[in-house]
């Protein structure tokens, strides 16, 4: 953008570039971590021989080790800054996500003492170890390794971002801009099928963590000279600057964020605010990571389709779930149009949101008759849920002083990270006992009734949250440092 432009008195626009970092950042994030959702049921499970418990045990591993690592995440990011927090993050998870490739030959380097071998003479010595129990169990251990480094950096995107965001964007705007970065997940989950089962089929199940993986530092050199302060960035003229600054009540109030006071960490417990934003993340972040993390061994296992017979069905599925960039542009409409302040037109959003979850009770049923039927409705589910997820997430920019906004969106991270671990853990246990028992459950049989038990909970969870955030935060009440 020239000099010449942003002298001829137009806004610059340049906080949407800013945005579109924040939406490819999410998009690698979100690519990192369905590659083992999707290569574990035909590639990496067969090869080690898990069971469901087993990778629920990787996936709620991965789950409770992001919860830990976000409450510290957003506080890290508070204290590096926005751009060497991001930097650090998508660094970190970068790595973790290269290293599953080589947890196959580490499993043969300690079980039978071969290190220095390529990925198929791993899998040759590892189909001839006569142990089976012990190469689960150190496969396992393995894994879980691998994501703890990729939860450690991937607990940092959503603090950076949403505070990277609180920067660029005046309130009114977070929500939708908040929606558009957060579509990311969104294209990283629908792109996921199509490259990720090719790459896998092509070149082996190793080859996905390490190309996949490498998008991160490419990602981390457009960072490097893309992002400064709104105030201190020569691409946003005074404009613009004043557009983004519109909350503050007059010029004169404007400090910079070194200035304002920062709120300790043990002070957040102290808010009804911080407490209605984790419980609503506990609610539902883990129903989006259970979409996540089995739709393709649903696929599998109710339907029989492996592979990249997959790609069709859950590309569609993800390609639903781009609806949800309109759930940012809601509560703009109820804050602009109708006058209601953001706290107020976002919680209204929600509940709209929360309503169309419900759809899952009907999921299961309608499986008799084709499976596109509960493919449309999870895509609808998960639709509601990324709306819902942009929204709850721009909660904390209303209420909170932007010093303190990583801190929060940590502490609800880590929330909804508990809440995934027991929905992983849970599931895994459900499906290996109903499949092995053949347990029945209002007319279904084996796994398909545990897989209905758990969407009957992600249909009514986001009511539950949206009841309790209300009862905590009744009223748009922001917190006083």
């Amino acid at each position: 953008m020239s000099n010449l432009f942003q002298s001829s008195g137009k806004m610059t626009n340049y906080r949407w570039m800013i945005c579109a970092m924040l939406f490819f950042a999410t998009t690698i994030n979100y690519l990192d971590r369905q590659v083992l959702s999707l290569t574990w049921p035909k590639f990496i499970g067969p090869e080690f021989g898990w069971t469901n418990d087993d990778y629920g045990n990787i996936t709620a591993w991965f789950s409770i080790l992001y919860a830990v690592c976000m409450l510290f995440a957003g506080k890290f990011v508070d204290w590096m800054g926005t751009k060497k927090g991001f930097l650090w993050a998508i660094g970190i998870w970068s790595v973790g996500a290269c290293l599953h490739a080589y947890c196959g030959i580490a499993t043969s380097g300690i079980l039978a003492g071969e290190w220095f071998v390529n990925f198929a003479e791993a899998k040759e010595i590892i189909s001839h170890i006569d142990d089976g129990a012990m190469v689960v169990s150190v496969s396992v251990i393995l894994f879980i390794s691998a994501r703890f480094v990729l939860a450690l950096g991937e607990a940092g995107n959503f603090p950076a971002a949403i505070k990277a965001t609180a920067e660029y964007f005046p309130k009114k705007d977070r929500a939708f801009s908040t929606s558009i970065f957060n579509s990311g997940a969104t294209i990283g989950a629908m792109i996921a099928p199509a490259s990720i089962l090719y790459i896998a089929e092509l070149w082996g199940w190793e080859a996905t963590f390490i190309i996949i993986g490498l998008l991160g530092f490419v990602w981390m050199a457009f960072w490097v000279f893309t992002y400064k302060k709104p105030d201190q960035h020569p691409k946003v003229n005074k404009q613009e600057l004043a557009y983004i600054q519109q909350d503050k009540l007059t010029e004169s109030s404007v400090k910079d964020e070194t200035d304002e006071k920062k709120l300790p960490f043990i002070r957040c417990f102290r808010f009804k605010q911080t407490w209605a934003f984790a419980f609503g993340k506990f609610m539902t972040d883990g129903v989006w990571w259970f979409y996540l993390f089995w739709m393709p061994k649903y696929l599998q296992t109710v339907f029989h389709l492996e592979g990249t017979a997959q790609v069709l069905p859950l590309t569609i599925l993800y390609t639903i779930v781009m609806i949800s960039i309109y759930g940012g542009w809601l509560p703009s409409y109820f804050i602009s149009k109708k006058g209601m302040n953001p706290y107020a037109g976002r919680m209204r959003s929600m509940l709209i949101f929360a309503f169309f979850p419900l759809l899952a009770l009907f999921a299961q049923p309608l499986g008799d008759y084709s499976y596109w039927l509960p493919v449309i409705i999870i895509g609808i589910a998960a639709a509601a849920h990324q709306a819902w997820s942009a929204n709850i997430f721009s909660t904390v920019g209303d209420m909170f002083p932007k010093t303190a906004i990583a801190t929060i969106t940590g502490i609800g991270g880590m929330a909804g990270g508990l809440g995934s671990f027991f929905i992983q853990k849970c599931a895994g246990m459900l499906f290996d006992y109903t499949g092995k028992t053949n347990m029945s459950f209002l007319g279904f049989r084996g796994e398909p009734s545990g897989y209905f038990m758990i969407f009957i909970f992600c249909a009514v969870a986001y009511l539950i949250g949206w009841v309790v955030m209300k009862a905590l935060v009744p009223k748009y009440k922001p917190v006083e440092v």
